[in-house]
């Protein structure tokens, strides 16, 4: 196998080594007990607080530890390799739970919820997607009015990540302030901290994969804040969440070569044991090739959201890039998932063997954070097309 290195530091290295011991030794011999219960271990979540994880690209003054975005896709990429649903936990729990506040937020703001994040006693939740309004913001429905020094928010998101948990703390909620003269609606957002009032979280989906994950639909009805827990300026929420994306998008693509890692893994270890005709059924040519062409596919993927995260560490433009190892990462899980199980053949059929669960969890690879359709349209208009 190509072994990576990308010009990581020893601590890096020496980073991913650790969470990947982790995910060996702690996530995946639990990851069908908890795929079958559909709930998410908070067991599992403390440790990975513990192991420092959800601070990991924070400054060491706010309860981080001092790394970088690269260090979080690792962490990402690593444990996406045993259960999707874990690595997803942190990378929204972090992309979406904390990026916000820790951007956007008053002093006071990141000083209320920023300890309990990033030591992952507590998770957020960033609520934008609505039944309307998902890659087209402006199709947003959920109102905010200013009214006696405090915002009234009414309106309804859906598929909101770890905004159901026990230790779920703020959801970040988008919302219309106004609509100036230019027609476009003024898009805000706003903290709305977990047991407001009128804040009611709906049944956890019965989803097709990511049953670990914790995904809810929110209702928002006469829900009263704090004048002080607007984010960030007023009528900047469509510029603040773009940013929120693309970052997001880099780490869901580490995410997805996780994913197709553990895939080609688990399709290694099958295919040197099991034998037919007296063979390992990888000394075959054509399962050869699948694997060939599955190791491929993980080691661009894998290129690709180094090359994002590298450009977004050194504040260089990356939209672009994202959304190429967005795309390339979660069709590479795809394909790797769909090799994985024809390899196993009838066992990759069962729930209880890995590759079916990322058979099951890799589709919304494809669709979270963005689209694959919007990651082609965001690169057709950076090609200077109008797609």
């Amino acid at each position: 196998m190509i072994t990576e290195t990308h010009g990581l530091t020893d601590e890096q290295r020496k980073l991913a080594a650790t969470v990947r011991d982790f995910a060996d030794d702690v996530v995946a011999p639990a990851a069908y007990k908890y795929d079958t219960e559909r709930r998410l271990p908070l067991e599992i979540i403390r440790q990975m607080g513990d192991l420092g994880l959800f601070g990991l690209p924070f400054p060491v003054e706010i309860g981080g530890q001092g790394k970088d975005y690269v260090s979080l896709c690792l962490a990402v990429e690593a444990l996406a390799r045993a259960d999707q649903s874990i690595a997803v936990t942190l990378e929204a729990g972090v992309g979406l739970g904390i990026m916000p506040i820790y951007r956007h937020g008053t002093d006071a703001q990141r000083e209320r919820w920023l300890p309990d994040l990033v030591s992952g006693r507590a998770l957020g939740a960033f609520g934008l997607t609505e039944a309307k309004a998902g890659s087209d913001a402006g199709a947003t429905r959920t109102t905010a009015r200013l009214e006696g020094g405090e915002w009234v928010i009414d309106g309804s998101k859906q598929f909101i990540t770890n905004s159901g948990t026990p230790i779920t703390s703020v959801v970040t909620i988008t919302a219309v302030t106004g609509e100036p003269d230019s027609g476009r609606k003024e898009l805000s957002s706003f903290l709305v901290p977990a047991g407001t009032p009128g804040l009611v979280v709906g049944p956890d989906y019965d989803k097709v994969g990511w049953h670990t994950s914790d995904t809810h639909p929110l209702t928002l009805t006469g829900v009263r804040v704090p004048e002080e827990n607007l984010l960030g300026e007023r009528g900047r929420g469509y510029a603040n969440f773009l940013r929120v994306l693309d970052e997001g998008r880099v780490a869901f693509a580490a995410l997805a070569t996780g994913a197709a890692q553990g895939c080609l893994e688990e399709a290694l270890r099958y295919a040197g044991t099991r034998t037919v005709f007296g063979s390992s059924i990888g000394s075959h040519q054509h399962v050869a090739f699948m694997l060939a062409r599955m190791e491929a596919r993980a080691h661009s993927a894998r290129l690709c959201w180094f090359d994002a995260a590298q450009k977004l560490v050194h504040g260089q433009p990356f939209k672009a890039e994202a959304s190429v190892a967005k795309l390339v990462a979660s069709e590479a899980a795809m394909a790797n998932a769909r090799d994985a199980a024809q390899i196993f053949g009838g066992y990759g059929f069962l729930n209880e063997n890995p590759v079916a669960r990322h058979y099951r969890d890799a589709k919304v690879l494809e669709v979270g954070e963005g689209t694959t359709e919007v990651q082609l349209m965001i690169l057709a208009r950076d090609l200077g097309l109008t797609a």
